[in-house]
């Protein structure tokens, strides 16, 4: 077993396994395993998925995630930490913008097992940057860091891209896929500092559907009411700021449009049934864990 050196703000490991071992796990950004070598199963959440040379899998940090190895396998594993993002001065308005681009990966992607890359142009270039990242990584400068920085958040722009294509999201299972519902979803995700545009009349109009079909349209695909599915969205964005990040309770109510931070507090207890002084210290996901694996 190889573990490469660890560079705040991020880590990469490359691990030769014949058998798994659970790795350490924090509550920060998901990581991205690339499997060089070897097959296997992968398990989240009762879930199994082949593995073999060239899968692509994001892992949530909890856990509920294994791979059943049946001949020796090489892992590259990419870990997003929070610290990734803080950068001070000129910079850090555009960091920030990263920072939600990588919690609406986190908040969306439904932790499934899969390969999350559909498009095999994507899979190539991420190839290719991972194989930059780890070779600078072994040969380590002063530079390294600007670097292996700009290549990771050249991943992450291309992860986004395959998330927001995919059927990660949660929609009932006998439903079967359905590209409106991915599109309404999406458009919601990406408008969550936005009531406005989230408001039924608003969408119905954005999608050519009257509003009552809208909203009965969105209980049969996901199971919950839009008004929930809102509501719940935001919260994990809320808990990702909270336990990644150094957003104030009064910015996070702003950004995320509830009405002041007792609104924001008040919602976050009836949902979470925790307050969140509770939440950060007991420091482990909510609304966004999933079942162990």
């Amino acid at each position: 077993m190889q573990v490469l050196e660890a560079f705040e703000p991020f880590e990469i490991q490359e691990l030769e396994l014949e058998v798994w071992r659970q790795r350490p796990v924090k509550n920060n950004f998901f990581e991205l395993v690339l499997i060089k070598e070897g097959r296997g199963t992968q398990c989240i959440n009762y879930n199994l998925y082949t593995y073999n040379k060239g899968s692509l899998f994001l892992l949530p940090p909890f856990k509920c995630h294994s791979f059943q190895i049946e001949e020796p396998t090489g892992f590259i594993f990419l870990k997003f930490t929070s610290n990734f993002f803080y950068i001070n001065g000129r910079d850090a308005s555009v960091q920030s913008d990263w920072f939600n681009q990588a919690a609406y990966i986190l908040s969306n992607y439904n932790q499934l097992p899969g390969d999350i890359i559909r498009n095999e142009l994507d899979r190539q270039h991420i190839y290719s940057l991972i194989d930059l990242i780890v070779k600078e990584n072994k040969n380590y400068q002063s530079s390294s860091l600007t670097l292996i920085r700009s290549l990771m958040i050249s991943i992450l722009e291309i992860l986004l891209r395959n998330i927001k294509q995919s059927f990660a999201y949660e929609v009932a299972d006998n439903v079967g896929k359905d590209d409106r519902i991915i599109k309404l979803l999406t458009y919601i995700n990406e408008n969550l500092n936005n009531p406005q545009l989230l408001r039924v009349e608003q969408l119905a109009n954005t999608f050519l559907l009257s509003p009552t079909y809208l909203s009965e349209f969105f209980r049969k695909k996901v199971k919950m009411s839009l008004r929930e599915y809102i509501i719940k969205a935001k919260l994990k964005l809320v808990e990702i700021r909270l336990l990644n990040s150094d957003y104030t309770l009064t910015e996070i109510a702003a950004e995320l449009s509830f009405t002041d931070v007792s609104h924001l507090s008040k919602t976050f207890k009836r949902y979470t049934g925790m307050s969140i002084r509770e939440f950060k210290k007991q420091g482990k996901y909510q609304l966004l864990k999933r079942n162990s694996c």
